[in-house]
C-alpha cells in the first residue's frame, strides 16, 4: 500500500489476527510528525463502546478490512500519555482551511494517507468534487456521467505541506496556515481570505501577518466585515491592529463601533496613534474630513529637493501617497505641492519653494463627496488636500477612496463574512 483515502477506511471493520471482529473503525488519532502528521493509532467501536488500539499493534490498513492486536492495547482502551488528542475524522474532516495557492477557505472533504515505511501519514487534503464524491460513496457513478460528456472530475488536493500543520500544543487542530507563504499574497487576497472566514478564526489569520500587511489587509476589508472583526478579538489584539492601520481606515471602523467600545480600544492605543485617529473621528462622515486621511508629506519652503527625498525615505512607510509632497508654512498654511518625479529631476540643492507648483486645487473639510470628486476628476489629480476653517491642511483624499464611492457596488472589493 502505498497511499489511500480515508474516506476508503472509515466504518470498515477492523479484526483480529484470527479474524474474529473487534469492530469498525471509528476514527485516527493523529500526532505531530517531522514534515507530515503521523497516524498515532485507531480508535475502533463495537456497539457503544470505544476502544484504542495503538499503530505499533495494526498488522494491516487497507480499504477492505483492517487487522490488528487488541492485546497491545492499554488496559484503559484510551491512548496513554499527554499527547495533543487530535483526531482525523473529529478534528480535520469537514474543518475549513485555507487554500494559500488560491487564496481562499476550502473545505477538507477527505484525506489522503500514505505510507513511509512503518508509520501512515496524512498526505494531502482533498478538497474538490472528487473528495465529496468519494465521501458519499458517487464518486464512480459522476464519473460515468463526466465521461458520458467527454470530461472528467477535476482532482483538488493540497500537499499537506502546504496547508497547514498541527500545533502540538493545541488540543485541537485549529486553524493553522503556512505563514510564509500567507504574507506572500496580496492584502486584498488576504482579505478575501479572511472575509470568507469566522470572524473568531480570522484573527487567528491575522495575528500570523507581519504588521505591515496586517495594517493592509484590514483596510481592504468592507468596513461592516472588519467591525465584526475586530469586535471578535479580545481588546489588547484589537487596540494592537488598529495602530497598524492607516488612520483614517482605523477610524472607519471606529465610528461605526458602540461608543463605549471604541473609547476603550482609543485608549489601548498608542497616544500618538489615538490621536490621529480622534482627529478623523471629529469629521462627519460623508465630508472632504469624513474620508480625509491626515497622514501626508509635507516640507517646509526652504528645504531642498534633496533633503526633501531624504525626508521621503524616512516617512514613506508611513505615508500611505508620497508622489505628492504639500509645501507648507510653519502654520500649516500650504503653499504649493511639488511632485516626486519634479523632486527627482531637480537639482539637489533646489529649494522646493522654486520648483512647486502654486496655485493649490483644494477642498474643504465639510465638503461633500460629489465637490471631492469634482475636483479631482476635473485637475487629474491623484488626490486633494483638505483645508480647515482657518486654511491650515488637515489631510488629503486619495482618489481612490472618493472613486469607490461613485462606482457601482458591483465594481468594489465588498466583502463579507461566511458566518
Amino acid at each position: 500500500m502505498s497511499e489511500l483515502y480515508v474516506s476508503a477506511v472509515l466504518g470498515r471493520p477492523v479484526i483480529d489476527p484470527s479474524g474474529a471482529a473487534l469492530g469498525r473503525l471509528d476514527d485516527l488519532r493523529l500526532e505531530p510528525g517531522e514534515t507530515l502528521p503521523v497516524v498515532s493509532g485507531l480508535f475502533i467501536r463495537e456497539g457503544g463502546q470505544r476502544r484504542f488500539i495503538p499503530w505499533k499493534a495494526v498488522n494491516l490498513f487497507t480499504p477492505v478490512v483492517v487487522s490488528a492486536d487488541p492485546g497491545a492495547a492499554g488496559p484503559s482502551g484510551e491512548p496513554a500519555g499527554g499527547a495533543p488528542d487530535i483526531r482525523l475524522r473529529r478534528d480535520i474532516l469537514d474543518r475549513q482551511i485555507v487554500d494559500v495557492d488560491g487564496a481562499k477557505v476550502v473545505r477538507v472533504n477527505d484525506l489522503k494517507l500514505a505510507t513511509r515505511g512503518a508509520s501512515l501519514l496524512v498526505a494531502a487534503a482533498d478538497v474538490g468534487l472528487r473528495g465529496m464524491f468519494r465521501r458519499l460513496g458517487q464518486l464512480r457513478f459522476w464519473n460515468w456521467l463526466a465521461g458520458l460528456f467527454g470530461a472528467s472530475l477535476p482532482s483538488r488536493e493540497i500537499d499537506w505541506r502546504f496547508v497547514a500543520q498541527l500545533d502540538p500544543n493545541a488540543d485541537r487542530l485549529t486553524l493553522t496556515v503556512a505563514r510564509e507563504r500567507l504574507t506572500d499574497l496580496h492584502p486584498a487576497d488576504i482579505a478575501d481570505i479572511v472575509a470568507q472566514l469566522p470572524h473568531k478564526e480570522a484573527g487567528t489569520v491575522l495575528g500570523s501577518l507581519d504588521p505591515e500587511t496586517l495594517g493592509e489587509t484590514m483596510g481592504e476589508l468592507d468596513t461592516e466585515l472588519g467591525v465584526k472583526v475586530i469586535s471578535s478579538l479580545d481588546s489588547e489584539q484589537a487596540s494592537d491592529i488598529l495602530e497598524e492601520m492607516e488612520p483614517h481606515d482605523a477610524a472607519d471602523l471606529l465610528g461605526d463601533m458602540p461608543e463605549e467600545k471604541a473609547r476603550e480600544l482609543l485608549g489601548l492605543m498608542d497616544a500618538e496613534d489615538a490621536e490621529m485617529v480622534q482627529e478623523l473621528l471629529e469629521h462627519e462622515e460623508d465630508t472632504a474630513g469624513g474620508l480625509m486621511n491626515n497622514l501626508f508629506a509635507a516640507v517646509p519652503p526652504a528645504m531642498t529637493a534633496e533633503e526633501a527625498i531624504n525626508y521621503i525615505r524616512l516617512v514613506g512607510a508611513e505615508v500611505d501617497n508620497v508622489y505628492y509632497v504639500y509645501v507648507i508654512r510653519g502654520d500649516e498654511t500650504p503653499l504649493g505641492v511639488v511632485t516626486l518625479k519634479r523632486l527627482l529631476l531637480a537639482p539637489p540643492k533646489t529649494p522646493v519653494a522654486e520648483i512647486m507648483t502654486v496655485g493649490l486645487k483644494s477642498v474643504a473639510v465639510d465638503a461633500t463627496p460629489t465637490e471631492v470628486m469634482d475636483v479631482i476628476s476635473k485637475y487629474n489629480l491623484l488626490a486633494v488636500p483638505v483645508l480647515d476653517e482657518a486654511g491650515h491642511m488637515a489631510g488629503i483624499v486619495p482618489a481612490d477612496d472618493v472613486l469607490e464611492l461613485f462606482l457601482p457596488e458591483s465594481f468594489t472589493r465588498k466583502r463579507f463574512a461566511a458566518l
